[in-house]
């Protein structure tokens, strides 16, 4: 059974970092494509960054020169460092993992292309 844990959520003021962490377990698979996603209030779940079992990185517009997406194999566990934080990146952040042609597709910031879901960790950035 796969399982995602999300950690590191938490408030923090206009330009301040948060590191996000996932927790993998269950996935055996050599070949994947781990990502994260956010979801604001009244908007569409878009993707943030997707790294694969390769270290192929995809990133979002709105966050490319300011998060960084890395994993630690040796702990099953994917990151996510965000600096120089605005508003606009309040939302809850979910980590999902799929099959590694998610990632190498022209469409890896599309939900449906991953099938295993953590539960989010809220992120609020006031002004």
């Amino acid at each position: 059974q796969v399982q995602l844990v999300e950690s590191g959520g938490g408030s923090v003021q206009a330009g301040g970092s948060l590191r996000l962490s996932c927790a993998a377990s269950g996935y055996t698979y050599s070949h994947y494509c781990m990502g994260w996603f956010r979801q604001a209030p009244g908007k569409e779940r878009e993707g943030v960054a997707t790294i694969d079992s390769d270290g192929r990185i995809n990133y979002g517009d709105s966050v490319k020169g300011r998060f960084t997406i890395s994993q630690d194999n040796a702990k099953n566990t994917l990151y996510l460092q965000m600096n120089s934080l605005k508003p606009e990146d309040t939302a809850i952040y979910y980590c999902a993992a799929g099959g590694v042609w998610t990632c190498r597709s022209g469409v890896w910031n599309y939900p449906s292309g991953f099938p295993y879901w953590g539960q989010g960790t809220q992120v609020t950035v006031s002004s």
